[in-house]
């Protein structure tokens, strides 16, 4: 069974495009949009959707609000991802607690957009897959499936590193930090440190490369 979805953007051609990507994906149906917070309250209760794909900045109230209030609300429970630009420390603090399912942030490309979606349906599968009491191995695992980058440094930001692997995947050659910077809206510094990091956990390589002048200098590739 397809997962019934709400999308909820307050920019019209921005919820077009999100449904476009989602219409890529055979298990996903789109069955509304909305475009504002108590319009998009009221399509949860008409529609019934499986899943909320949504936007914290929205017209009349903010997405956290909307958010808090699903929560908050009787009947079906409906998964929630963050589509947005809100990329504010507390604002992913609270959507976090208010039992955000997911967090992608704007700008992010269709390969990020639908390998999001991929990861929440297999954890949607596996939480239908195991039975109404979980053994602590059964907890574990449905945490361990949440989408989180462990052991993170001091000063890096998963959703930044989130952005700075999109950068590296989304290319077919390797990058320099300047390049991933200006693709994922970074210093070069702040990139390099990223990268240095997916490098340490085994995530990307380093390749050599000359850079002007023919000096020496550094490119980055997923492994």
């Amino acid at each position: 069974m397809s997962v019934r979805t709400l999308v909820v953007d307050d920019d019209f051609a921005v919820a077009a495009i999100h449904r476009g990507f989602l219409e890529a994906l055979p298990e996903f149906e789109v069955v509304g949009e909305a475009h504002r917070g108590g319009e998009a309250l009221r399509a949860v209760e008409a529609l019934r959707p499986d899943l909320v794909l949504l936007d914290i900045h929205l017209p009349d109230m903010s997405g956290l609000e909307v958010l808090a209030r699903l929560r908050a609300r009787s009947g079906p429970p409906v998964d929630v991802i963050a589509v947005t630009a809100a990329r504010e420390r507390e604002t992913v603090r609270q959507a976090m607690s208010r039992g955000v399912d997911n967090y992608l942030v704007k700008p992010f490309t269709r390969t990020a957009f639908l390998d999001r979606m991929r990861e929440y349906l297999a954890q949607r599968i596996e939480v239908q897959r195991l039975g109404q009491v979980l053994d602590q191995d059964e907890v574990d695992q449905l945490l361990h499936n949440r989408p989180r980058t462990p052991s993170m440094p001091k000063g890096l930001s998963a959703v930044t590193l989130r952005l700075v692997t999109d950068a590296l995947r989304d290319s077919e050659n390797d990058l320099s930090a300047q390049e991933v910077g200006e693709r994922a809206g970074l210093s070069r510094v702040s990139a390099r440190r990223y990268l240095e990091h997916l490098v340490t956990i085994g995530k990307a390589e380093v390749q050599p490369r000359y850079g002007m002048a023919n000096r020496p200098a550094h490119g980055y590739r997923l492994t």
